[in-house]
This record gives structure tokens, C-alpha cells and sequence, in this order.
């Protein structure tokens, strides 16, 4: 099978829930919720296969929102996803989670469907809405019971840091498949939210104690080191290394902005990355995904233009989280304000034992 292609594709705004720290609602101003029509979900959809025929890839649906179960045409998106046999992972709340539900999102051919926890009980119904936290844990049963994936992830910032180990022991406990995390991206006047480049990688050390910990009892929670910045603990503790034989100028893994991920918006507006606010490249109403792949997406593939990332030697396997470092200077190549490493890849620590 071809290498996958992935497309978040948020199909509506609609929601249950008005987070704080989401990109729709955050600002406060959001008056006008956007949605598909049938009729440009159904040209959307082909527009990215088409795309997926000419470069030689599998295309892969991270179908979201919004909440996209609330898209009057959400289960008629997935007949035709189903029809295709292309597989597709549900970015969504728990709160129209059900057993009969869950069993026909596996039958049209769901492999995950990730909920979110941004803290523990009191500071993620803080985040979403009361009652939020025991809803999401509870529908994990429901995901797993339908032979479907259930994913947790956090967004992680200077208000829930300390309470990521308690989220990673209700997680297990809860038996969820997968969890993850992600950094905030700063916007606006909320620079307090970030983390300096010691407290996270503390926080990453204590993760992974705990997950090792986990892991050696036998644990099934499989814990997915998402950011990018696990690259550069790794090669710190020495799990990873640097593959003899690499060729320059290659990427090998890292941030996928530019090389195998678009996000589309209600819009049809196209992002080269959904936390990066100006990362418009298109509009798939107007727009073939084919032909804006190589034209306004080039500019996020300059690796060469990263202030730091570009003269680090695990460049190729890395590069931070540039939406962090967009979000935090107003500059997506700028330095990625979490990273602990001197611009030459060295390392400012040594890792004890």
C-alpha cells in the first residue's frame, strides 16, 4: 500500500462545548458557525483523492470540528468513505457516544476515535464544561467495546503541567488503547500559558519514568510520544540514535507540516497546520489540492530558513513544533521555546544515571 496522506478535515463548527483554548471559539467573537453542505463534502472529498492518485499516496480522514457527529450529512460522509474503502479516525466529544453508535462508526470503517482531557476533574471541566471529564472517561468503554481505538489526548500548558501524570494514571485505569499529548500554541495576549524549555523537559522525564513504569507491568495503554521534542529526550537518554547511513537533506520524520498533512476548514479554506493561524494555502471550493501542493505549500518545506532547527543534526527527525514557535515570536521558523538544545543539537544537561 502507498504511504498515507492525511487531511484533518473539520466538516462543521457546531459544538457542545466552548473550550478556552480553542482556535474557534477562544477569541470570544465567533458568531458565525461554518458548515459544509453535502454538495462541497462530497467535491472536498474527491478533490483529496484526486490529490492522493497523483502523488502516489493512500489518502487517511482525521474526520473533526467542531463536533462533526453534529453535521446533519456526518453518517452519509462516512457511506462514501466506506464506499472507497478509505479508513478514517473520528476527532470528537463523548457526549452522543454510545455502544449502538460506536458499533456503526466501526462498520463504516472508524480505526480511532480520540476524545480529548485537559486536566484532572475540576480543571478540565474547567477547560470544556462541567461534567465533561466523567462523560469522556466513561465513553472509552463504549469506543473499545465497538473494536474501535479510543484515544486520549492533552494539550498541555503552564496551567495542567503538574497534573499530567495524575491524567496518565486515570487514562490507564480507564483502558484507553492510546494516549498522547501536545503542546498549546500560544495566540494573542496568553503568553503565560507557555512552559520554559527546563519545565518541559522535566515534564517529559517524569512522563516517561511513568510510562516505562506502566509499560513493564504490562500494560496496554500504548503511550504515543507525539511532540517532537521526545526526539530530542531520546537522543539525550540515548534511545535514539542517529541511523548511519541518513542522507543529507533528507526529512525523515518531524513535523509534518509540508510533507504529509493538510488541515480544511468549514470553509474549504486549506492550512498547511491548523495551530498556525496564518497558514491559509487554498480553498478547496476554488482550488486543486494537487496543484497547491506544490506551489504555496513549498514555503513550509524551506528547511534551511529554521533559525536553529537548521543547524541542528537531528533537523531531520525533528524540528519542534514550529506552530509553538509561530505562536510564541511570530515566526514559524523561528526557535521552538520549549527546546533545551544549543543551536548546534548539543545539549545544555547532562541526564542523570
Amino acid at each position: 500500500m502507498a504511504a498515507y496522506f492525511s487531511f484533518q478535515w473539520h466538516i462543521t463548527d457546531e459544538c457542545d462545548q466552548r473550550c478556552k483554548h480553542c482556535y474557534i471559539y477562544s477569541s470570544g467573537k465567533h458568531t458565525c458557525l461554518k458548515s459544509m453542505t453535502w454538495e462541497q463534502m462530497e467535491n472536498t472529498f474527491y478533490n483529496c483523492v484526486d490529490f492522493c492518485k497523483v502523488y502516489g499516496m493512500t489518502p487517511y480522514f482525521y474526520i473533526t470540528g467542531g463536533d462533526p457527529i453534529l453535521h446533519p450529512d456526518f453518517w452519509r460522509l462516512l457511506d462514501l468513505c466506506h464506499e472507497h474503502d478509505i479508513k478514517f479516525t473520528i476527532l470528537g466529544n463523548p457526549f452522543h457516544l454510545n455502544d449502538q453508535v460506536c458499533r456503526e462508526l466501526k462498520w463504516y470503517g472508524c480505526e480511532k476515535y480520540q476524545l480529548s482531557l485537559d486536566g484532572l476533574r475540576q480543571t478540565h471541566d474547567w477547560f470544556r464544561k462541567p461534567g465533561s471529564y466523567d462523560c469522556t472517561l466513561e465513553k472509552i468503554g463504549c469506543i473499545n467495546r465497538a473494536g474501535i481505538r479510543s484515544v486520549i489526548m492533552t494539550t498541555v500548558s503552564k496551567t495542567n503541567m503538574a497534573e499530567i501524570p495524575g491524567i496518565i494514571d486515570e487514562v490507564v485505569k480507564a483502558g484507553a488503547n492510546i494516549f498522547a499529548f501536545s503542546r498549546y500554541v500560544p495566540s494573542g495576549g496568553d503568553l503565560d500559558t507557555s512552559m520554559t524549555a527546563t519545565e518541559y523537559r522535566d515534564l517529559l522525564a517524569v512522563c516517561d519514568k511513568k510510562f516505562k513504569e506502566y509499560e513493564a507491568e504490562g500494560c496496554e495503554t500504548y503511550f504515543n510520544k507525539k511532540d517532537h521534542l521526545w526526539t530530542l529526550y531520546q537522543y539525550e537518554t540515548g534511545e535514539f540514535k542517529i541511523p548511519d547511513g541518513a542522507e543529507k537533506g533528507m526529512i525523515y520524520g518531524g513535523c509534518n507540516c509540508g510533507n504529509c498533512h493538510i488541515t480544511i476548514l468549514p470553509t474549504g479554506d486549506i492550512y498547511a497546520c491548523r495551530r498556525v493561524a496564518e497558514s491559509k494555502v487554498g480553498n478547496v471550493f476554488e482550488d486543486r489540492i494537487a496543484d497547491v501542493w506544490v506551489t504555496s505549500m513549498e514555503k513550509y518545506r524551506e528547511y534551511d530558513k529554521f533559525s536553529k532547527c537548521s543547524k541542528c543534526k537531528l533537523m531531520p527527525w525533528c524540528r519542534g513544533c514550529p506552530a509553538v514557535a509561530k505562536g510564541t515570536y511570530g515566526d514559524f521558523y523561528a526557535n521552538d521555546p520549549q527546546c533545551w538544545a544549543d543551536e548546534n543539537g548539543e545539549l545544555f544537561q547532562e541526564v542523570d544515571g
